[in-house]
């Protein structure tokens, strides 16, 4: 195994020599300034997205002031200058009678915008009030509106508009506001959608314990949330809405002859196509680029959207895979050392960062471990203490706000952090399996299990679809699922916890992989399911030969399954070694905690240990001993300076300078 390595070396101009990585960044990176920026001059920094705001405005402003920028007015006819080309006198030519094609957009923009702006009022309006409704009362009220919008969703818009305009003569109000009515179905299902996933967060739970009002608490939390939602979809409708009211005013519906529109100049155009083409120009093109400033507006929204909840916008970039800025310069990794073909996976110095709006904050710091194929590694330690960063770094699936600031991962001899986005998507799943948390939301609802595993078999064995079907059925089987053939047919929501847990390894091993990392892989089963879970994996590695890691927080299934184990603190290792050493000798207060405080330790009649406290926030940690804190053992030279960590015996690790921790073990090695 790699030995831990100590403590953050200084940051200076020269990597230290032997070094193999380099540190953390001194100074934030360039993107969370970025992220910090107000949203707008987010949105100002896409030309697309401002060039189609400009286009937007131009076309209001032209529509609103039309009777001042209009150069003759939208009806006055000159038969002598009929169908003529663009020319100093008319700018983009005349049509039939002689008008100037310039002030008939222009004022034909009026009963269009106006057309298209009751259409996504009404759509708005109903689409937004029923969608909230839907997904935060829920109950009857959420089945009564989803069957409304089903309802509508399947009701033929263009029959029910030529209705309207049968009821209602050359009324383009009604018509358009119908347009929004029958539309709002698609809407109040995506705004209920978003409605429900907004209304599980904590702070909504939290607004409803301070006794605030179910109106007050969708006003203040839940639409400042879903406002980007409604601004993207809206933007998209308006574009339909605007293509409708074009194709009814072209059809003859809605604004009176010869008064002017969109639709009735495309008409016009499309009459006189032999004679003149280039009225098509004018009148088509103003239509096109407006639906595409609509479309690239609502592209625009929905990229500063996504970077304010997730921080994407090159939080995920470090520049080249070799060099790291440390303090404002950039220095060049050392090459990757030769590595030993004994450890199918090394990981060296490992450190990642999430970039938010307050600057960076670190997750992970300098991990360091290996495993050979065969074995087993255990990550042990509290929620919030960057296991399942980790691991994500290792796979290079880091959120968009997360990046690695330091540290490679060996594949046997293969550095992975060297590696293009597209060759490390070649190795993961083909070499590196992943077993997430959630199985349920690691399966598509909308697909089979059966067809999902096979897309993954066809993607990294290279086969046909009966090969590939063949293959997911021989996966399934050694899952140790029942007719396997049955349960490839099914969709995930027809499948236990326990059996959709099996079908995602099943889907994990689809490439062969050498090394599987398993993240809670026993997490809301029952004791049963756990334990035949656990078999599993120890089946599957004995029969494959795998390197297995599996993160957990229990230590049951760490003294079941592993051979080895590392225990994480607040985003750093603070001990590591064979699984029966931390079980008999931790040596570690963290550990000794941890183990203390293991449900199944209870004594019937005694109160359960308790680790006072929590697990600090990344961003916060203390600069000593981070678990100091909350140590009953803490002394001044915990909080002195940072805690390296050391082998006082072989194969033994901790980071600890107490006299309980390293002392004890070093008296025990004396004697």
């Amino acid at each position: 195994m790699t030995p831990l390595q100590g403590g953050t070396p200084a940051v200076t101009g020269q990597v230290p020599a032997g070094e193999p990585w380099a540190p953390r960044y001194s100074e934030p990176p360039a993107v969370a300034a970025s992220l910090g920026r107000p949203a707008w001059r987010r949105f100002a920094s896409r030309p697309l997205g401002v060039a189609a705001v400009v286009w937007l405005l131009a076309v209001a402003v032209g529509a609103v002031f039309a009777s001042s920028l209009a150069p003759y007015n939208a009806l006055t006819q000159n038969l002598s200058v009929f169908l003529q080309g663009p020319s100093l006198r008319h700018v983009l030519g005349t049509d039939p009678l002689g008008r100037d094609v310039l002030s008939q957009l222009l004022y034909g923009a009026r009963p269009t915008l106006l057309g298209v702006a009751t259409a996504v009022v009404v759509w708005l309006i109903l689409g937004v009030a029923l969608g909230v409704t839907a997904g935060y009362v829920g109950g009857l009220a959420d089945t009564v509106i989803t069957r409304t919008a089903d309802l509508l969703m399947s009701l033929p818009v263009l029959i029910v508009l030529l209705v309207i305009f049968a009821v209602f003569p050359q009324s383009l109000a009604a018509t358009m506001a119908t347009l929004g009515a029958v539309c709002s179905g698609g809407l109040i299902r995506v705004i209920r959608s978003v409605t429900l996933v907004v209304r599980q967060e904590l702070y909504i739970k939290a607004a409803r314990v301070s006794g605030l009002s179910h109106l007050r608490i969708i006003v203040r939390h839940v639409l400042p949330r879903i406002t980007s939602t409604v601004i993207i979809q809206a933007a998209l409708f308006a574009s339909v809405a605007l293509v409708v009211e074009t194709g009814l005013a072209f059809l003859g519906f809605g604004v009176t002859l010869p008064s002017p529109s969109w639709g009735g100049l495309v008409l016009e155009a499309s009459q006189t196509l032999s004679e003149s083409a280039w009225l098509l120009v004018p009148s088509g093109g103003i239509v096109a680029v407006t639906i595409l400033a609509l479309v690239l507006f609502g592209n625009a929204v929905r990229d500063v959207t996504t970077e304010r909840w997730s921080g994407s916008q090159g939080a995920g970039r470090v520049g080249s895979p070799r060099d790291l800025a440390v303090g404002g310069a950039v220095r060049q990794l050392a090459p990757p050392a030769s590595r030993s073909s004994e450890a199918a996976l090394s990981v060296e110095g490992l450190s990642v960062e999430l970039v938010s709006g307050n600057g960076p904050k670190p997750v992970v710091s300098e991990v360091s471990f290996s495993i050979r194929r065969g074995e087993t590694l255990a990550v042990l330690g509290e929620s919030g203490c960057g296991k399942t960063m980790m691991a994500l770094a290792v796979l290079g699936l880091l959120p968009p706000a997360g990046h690695r600031t330091a540290g490679r991962v060996f594949l046997e001899t293969q550095d992975l952090t060297s590696l293009a986005p597209r060759e490390l998507a070649n190795v993961r799943g083909r070499r590196i399996g992943y077993v997430a948390q959630d199985p349920m939301t690691s399966l598509d609802p909308t697909f089979t299990v059966g067809a999902q595993i096979a897309e993954a078999v066809r993607h990294h064995r290279h086969c046909g679809r009966p090969e590939a079907r063949r293959i997911t059925i021989d996966l399934l089987e050694s899952v140790r699922l029942p007719d396997a053939a049955g349960v490839a047919g099914r969709y995930p929501f027809q499948l236990s916890g326990g059996m959709a847990q099996r079908c995602v390894i099943a889907l994990a091993l689809a490439g062969d992989p050498d090394v599987l990392i398993a993240d809670e892989p026993t997490t809301a089963l029952d004791v049963t399911t756990q334990a035949e879970i656990l078999a599993l994996l120890e089946s599957l590695q004995d029969r494959r030969h795998l390197a297995l890691l599996i993160i957990t927080h229990n230590w049951g299934v760490v003294a079941t399954s592993a051979d080895r184990a590392i225990v994480m603190y607040a985003g750093e290792v603070v001990e590591e070694a064979s699984v029966s050493k931390l079980l008999d000798r931790p040596a570690h207060p963290y550990t000794r905690s941890l183990l203390a405080s293991n449900p199944a330790l209870a004594v019937s009649g005694q109160r359960l240990p308790v680790i006072a406290g929590s697990v600090p926030a990344p961003g916060s940690w203390p600069r000593a001993c981070r678990f100091a804190p909350r140590c009953l053992e803490a002394g001044a030279e915990c909080r002195d300076k940072p805690v390296p960590i050391t082998s006082p015996q072989p194969g033994h690790a901790v980071r600890c300078v107490h006299a309980n921790g390293l002392d004890l073990l070093r008296r025990e090695e004396q004697s």
